[in-house]
């Protein structure tokens, strides 16, 4: 199997690195930041990409943006993300359009290597490995209702706009729209956000901080 490794701690990718040749793998590539990692399966086709979620540059949710990259263009690329957190948003986005060759395993609960190389296996075979823990925050995060879904696309555009503290006349401006019309969808996003009993400007606040959360 060709691997295609993507992990910022030297100590881990070299122990993963050497782990996976004694398996007898071959680790074409290896790069310490997200950014690379599209690249890198672009030049050295691998089988399958091993990645972790928080990485260079910025520490967050790199390492599953870069994998999610990897499937636009490489859809047959197996992608397993090893890591110590659960990104709900990219991960579901990541399972989303083909599940098939996508693999989620927490670090800490790889309690055996066996256990780590059967979901690599598994995913470069066109399966599926979930960590239990994995399926169990996504469908906690599938059934929280969006708050926004009532929203219409101008309603949203309004109150991504009110989330960057412009003014309803400000607003206007960039909408190319009156200001009694950016008042009028303001009004309509607090009903639908039911925040019309809220009096005052907290009713604002609290729009834009439900905005903030989805």
């Amino acid at each position: 199997m060709r691997v295609t490794l993507a992990e910022d701690s030297t100590l881990l990718r070299e122990g993963l690195t050497r782990l996976l040749v004694e398996e007898g793998h071959e680790v074409v590539s290896t790069v310490a930041d997200a950014d690379a990692l599209p690249a890198s399966v672009e030049l050295h086709r691998p089988d399958v990409v091993i990645t972790d979620v928080r990485m260079p540059p910025t520490h967050t949710d790199d390492g599953l943006r870069a994998a999610l990259e990897v499937r636009r263009r490489r859809p047959e690329v197996g992608v397993l993300v090893l890591s110590q957190y659960v990104e709900t948003r990219y991960a579901a986005e990541l399972l989303a359009e083909r599940s098939e060759g996508v693999g989620y395993v927490l670090k800490d609960r790889v309690v055996q290597v066996e256990d780590f190389l059967d979901a690599l296996e598994r995913v470069a075979a066109g399966s599926t490995a979930l960590d239990p823990e994995v399926v169990r925050q996504l469908l906690t995060h599938s059934r929280r209702p969006d708050p926004l879904g009532g929203l219409t696309e101008r309603e949203r555009d309004v109150l991504h706009h009110m989330a960057q503290g412009h003014t309803n006349a400000a607003i206007g401006l960039r909408l190319h729209v009156s200001q009694s019309a950016v008042e009028k969808h303001v009004n309509t996003i607090f009903d639908k956000l039911r925040l019309s009993h809220v009096t005052g400007y907290s009713r604002r606040v609290l729009a834009i901080l439900r905005y903030l959360d989805t």
